[in-house]
C-alpha cells in the first residue's frame, strides 16, 4: 500500500488512483496485443496467467474474447480484481477514479467491457448498473479516448 492512495479535494470525492503496475508487465502486454491477429489472443491470455491481478490485462482478454461469454467472463474477473486494488488502494465505496490516470483505466476498461458484454447477452440490469457505476467514478465518462 502506498502512503497516498487517496487524494481528498475540497472540491468533492476523494479520489482513488491505482498504483502502477510493474514495467515489464506492461511491456509483455505490449508485446502480446503487438503480435499478429492469430496469436494476439493466446499472447495476452499468457500474460494474464502469469500475473493474475493485472487489471489491464483482463481487459485486454477481454476485447480479444472469441465470443460473448468469453468476454464476458474476461471482463467481469478484470472488474471484480479491479475493486479488490481499488480496495487496497483506500476506496471505501465511493469517490472518483478517474480516467484521465492512467494507471485506473485497466479497471475503467474491463468495467466499460462488463457494461458491453452484459448488453450483448441481455443482462440488462447489469448493463445500467456498469453505466451508472461508471459516471459515478468519473463524471466527465466516456473519455474521447475509450478504445
Amino acid at each position: 500500500m502506498t502512503d497516498r492512495p487517496v487524494q481528498l479535494t475540497t472540491s468533492g470525492p476523494p479520489e482513488t488512483i491505482l498504483e502502477p503496475e510493474p514495467d515489464e508487465v506492461l511491456a509483455a502486454l505490449d508485446a502480446a496485443l503487438g503480435e499478429p491477429e492469430p496469436d494476439r489472443r493466446a499472447a495476452v491470455a499468457a500474460v494474464v496467467a502469469d500475473h493474475p491481478r493485472f487489471l489491464d490485462g483482463w481487459a485486454r482478454l477481454g476485447q480479444l474474447g472469441r465470443d460473448d461469454i468469453e468476454r464476458y467472463a474476461a471482463f467481469r474477473v478484470g472488474y471484480h480484481r479491479g475493486l479488490d486494488r481499488l480496495r487496497a488502494s483506500g476506496w471505501r465505496g465511493s469517490g472518483y477514479v478517474r480516467w484521465a490516470h492512467d494507471t485506473n483505466r485497466g479497471f475503467l476498461r474491463a468495467l466499460h467491457g462488463l457494461a458491453v458484454a452484459a448488453a450483448t447477452i441481455g443482462e440488462t440490469d447489469e448493463q445500467e448498473r456498469c453505466e451508472l457505476f461508471l459516471r459515478q467514478l468519473d463524471p466527465t465518462w466516456p473519455p474521447a479516448d475509450l478504445d
